[in-house]
């Protein structure tokens, strides 16, 4: 491969990219230099992850895309990683049950002797000299799932750099350090520096802009889609960064708050779980308290930890009743609902249609001796429809035949249906277009209007600035700040979510 330090290890060349006629991505183009962390940073929804799924082929991009690899020109996904771009996912890819030799040897295969069987001594030593290629050492005969996260992560660099056929061009790494705990973060760097010190480039994603200033030459950053700037570190400080990230935004309007909120609803004692540590919070009826945090926070288990739908420490209350952990059904009971933030996942039925759909939570109030009268499951359907502007071909088309903000919908709509006391939305308006996004607030702030205590963990800060009351921002697993009122601007929740001082 050419080595030449003036020619990029990668070149990406106006990258666009277009869902059901939404433009999520405007000509973006970067590059990465030998030797170099290039940075890419952006607020949630700006675009980061559509670009790393183009290049890594699990997106097509439109026409008009163009990537070099060491200045040879090369088709996005199979052929750009055969051309020694290698890429470890937030998720790092690995197999828990088995063990590090065996994770290393999968994609690549093992070391065998006479007979086709598996030289494991071969394999071992092969495994262990992978690791510390990367400047570490780990025993490759423990259980992947026994490792620390540095460990692991250690793990899957040491297996993308073995993978790639001849000297490897780029390794991209996508919020490596997202569920890392901190003191870990410095042992991760080493394992970069050492990478780079190959000559290898490194496209580096994160949400901790600490750590681009500690790691990164240059930062590109993204906006909605757009690229605003690419500068190298030493020209910008974070505060610079993330007027970047932020700027342009106009923040809508807040909601009209009550002067009094009714009786404590939902109380947290001492919650905790996977990320979350010993988190304390009260919401009354009436009102709505955000959460914030970027990646590995605890944000994103908090609504789950809370429902039960994930084991947790501490304990929750209902309207002055306890609930035990881990159940779900008594959760539903107290009064609870919940709009999960993977609605494909959790929050519908792929085999059901839209009428299904919108009954599964009050299913049991339509049957009457026995059965469920045809009418009466159509027309409460249909009046759920109505109330929540649900756009379908009919009640009876597939839940997949309706766009996601209309599937969205019907999964609020459900859980209101039930009408709560308590509703945990985790990132309800995710992958909604603006009008449908415009919509689902609205709902909400009827929800509060009428008596309901609403708990929103949201990425988009934009989003808790225009629906809540009060907005609690974690960082690390607990509380950095606790914003009420006209205090919660968007740009103030960017500043603590990255741990930037006022």
């Amino acid at each position: 491969m050419n080595s030449d330090r003036r020619t990029p290890r990668l070149d990406l060349r106006a990258v666009s990219k277009t869902f059901g006629g939404t433009r999520v991505l405007h000509d973006v183009s970067l590059d990465v230099a030998p030797g170099e962390v290039h940075a890419l940073v952006g607020q949630n929804g700006s675009g980061k992850s559509t670009l790393i799924k183009i290049l890594a082929g699990f997106h097509t991009a439109d026409p008009g895309a163009s990537v070099l690899v060491d200045g040879e020109s090369r088709a996005l996904g199979d052929d750009i990683q055969d051309a020694g771009v290698r890429f470890v996912h937030q998720d790092l890819g690995l197999v828990p049950a088995l063990s590090v030799v065996d994770n290393l040897a999968l994609g690549r295969g093992y070391a065998t002797s006479v007979g086709g069987r598996i030289d494991w001594r071969r394999q071992r030593e092969t495994a262990q000299a992978a690791i510390r290629a990367v400047g570490y050492d780990v025993d490759v005969r423990k259980i992947v799932d026994d490792l620390q996260p540095v460990e692991k992560t250690a793990v899957a660099i040491a297996r993308a750099l073995q993978s790639a056929e001849g000297e490897m061009s780029v390794l991209v790494l996508d919020e490596p350090t997202a569920t890392m705990p901190k003191a870990e973060v410095q042992r991760l760097f080493e394992i970069i520096n050492n990478v780079r010190a190959q000559g290898v480039g490194v496209l580096y994603v994160s949400h901790h802009l600490e750590e681009v200033f500690e790691l990164a030459d240059r930062v590109t950053v993204l906006v909605d889609g757009h690229k605003v700037a690419t500068r190298r570190c030493s020209e910008v400080d974070q505060r610079a960064l993330v007027d970047l990230m932020t700027g342009g935004v106009v923040d809508q309007a807040r909601r009209s708050s009550a002067a009094e909120h009714g009786e404590q609803m939902l109380k947290l004692e001492g919650v905790g779980g996977t990320e979350l540590i010993d988190f304390d919070l009260t919401v009354h009826a009436g009102e709505v308290v955000g959460v914030a945090g970027i990646t590995g926070s605890g944000r994103e288990e908090l609504c789950s930890l809370v429902f039960g739908a994930k084991a947790r420490t501490g304990r929750v209350s209902v309207g002055g009743r306890e609930l035990r952990a881990s159940r779900t059904d008594i959760a539903t009971d107290l009064g609870m609902a919940l709009v999960p933030a993977n609605r494909l996942r959790d929050g519908i039925v792929v085999g059901l249609n839209v009428r299904e759909n919108l009954n599964l939570t009050t299913a049991r109030r339509l049957v009457r001796h026995g059965r469920i009268p045809a009418d009466d499951d159509r027309q409460q359907a249909s009046r759920i429809c109505g109330k929540m502007s649900v756009k379908a071909p009919s009640l009876e088309a597939p839940i997949l035949a309706l766009s996601g903000g209309n599937q969205q919908k019907v999964v609020l709509g459900k859980w209101l249906q039930t009408e709560p006391t308590v509703l945990l939305l985790d990132e309800p308006t995710q992958g909604v277009d603006v009008a449908a996004k415009a919509e689902i607030h609205h709902l909400i702030d009827e929800a509060a209007i009428q008596g309901v205590a609403v708990l929103v963990c949201s990425s988009d800060e934009t989003e808790l600035e225009r629906l809540c009351d009060r907005v609690v921002v974690l960082r690390h697993g607990r509380v950095m700040s606790d914003f009420v009122g006209d205090a919660i601007q968007t740009r103030r929740l960017v500043h603590t979510s990255l741990g930037l001082t006022s």
